[in-house]
């Protein structure tokens, strides 16, 4: 313990001998950013600048309190299990080295989420353009023009919108926004466009209503699921945590004494170090449940 503290006092002497005059902390951030901007994927990039334009992006003092939370569990966990200060700071950096990880999954749930309301604003003004317009290119136009969609959908509404008049034909529009956003919603809508386009349909008002109706009640069950799994994701946490201070118990029932002395056999600190990875794992994997896929039938 003491010469971990000494290790840390040493690297603030240097940062400061090195640095006199600057912010510290503010040097610290601009490092980090530089190590981010050159080894973060590219989708990590793109989905955490959304996050940002929504405003939704953890500031500094939301990413300390919960490097400390992270941190301070872990080492109040291990030590619990291991009673040994070096083995319990290995944790600590493990497990704030999961941070960035838990940032990109909240960060892709958030930019998900972003991408399902805009397709649903995309389909549903789609529709009511075409009823006024009857021209599948029109519409795109109407909805492009109306300002309720932003990027990146807007660029690849401008984008159909090209290519359908660069082709004579809205086919390769369709197969081309089909691709990118594969939902439920936007496949069958534009299956009822082709079928229009292609038969050449006159009466159109039901078919356009009855899609209609579809998609409000698949966005109306997407946001009841979206509230049960943030229910589910809180009871799951709790689970999580409980799994970790089952040690707790076990202190309890043989005695302090006794487990201290049961932790010196490797076997049993094997044993418990396979218990840690588990559990970890298992939370991990209940995060990236949570996190992904959200909006997509």
């Amino acid at each position: 313990m003491v010469l971990f503290l000494l290790l840390i006092i040493a690297i603030i002497i240097l940062l400061y001998r090195n640095y006199k005059g600057q912010n510290i902390s503010k040097y610290i951030n601009e490092q980090m950013q530089v190590i981010y901007d050159k080894f973060a994927p590219y989708s990590y990039k793109v989905v955490r600048e959304k996050t940002k334009q929504l405003g939704q992006e953890y500031t500094a003092r939301q990413y300390l309190i919960q490097v400390l939370i992270m941190g301070g569990f872990a080492l109040v966990v291990t030590y619990l299990y291991f009673y040994n200060i070096v083995v319990s700071l290995i944790y600590v950096v493990i497990t704030i080295s999961f941070v960035p990880y838990l940032s990109f999954l909240r960060c892709k749930r958030i930019y998900s989420e972003f991408i399902f309301e805009q397709v649903q604003i995309y389909t549903t003004n789609v529709i009511m353009e075409f009823a006024t317009t009857q021209s599948f290119v029109k519409s795109l136009e109407g909805v492009r023009d109306s300002g309720v969609l932003e990027d990146p959908v807007l660029t690849d509404v401008n984008h159909m919108i090209d290519m359908s008049y660069e082709e004579g034909a809205i086919d390769g529009a369709l197969k081309f926004f089909s691709d990118k956003y594969p939902y439920y919603i936007v496949k069958n809508m534009h299956q009822l466009f082709l079928q229009i386009t292609k038969e050449g349909a006159r009466d159109t008002g039901e078919s356009l209503e009855n899609m209609q109706l579809d998609i409000d009640t698949l966005v109306e069950s997407v946001y009841r699921d979206r509230m049960d799994r943030a229910t589910f994701h809180k009871k799951f946490l709790q689970y999580g945590i409980m799994l970790f201070l089952l040690v707790m118990l076990i202190q309890y029932m043989l005695g302090s004494d006794s487990y201290v002395e049961l932790i010196k056999s490797i076997w049993v600190k094997l044993v418990l170090h396979f218990i840690i990875i588990f559990n970890c794992y298992f939370l991990l994997k209940g995060e990236k449940y949570y996190n992904e896929n959200v909006g997509v039938e």
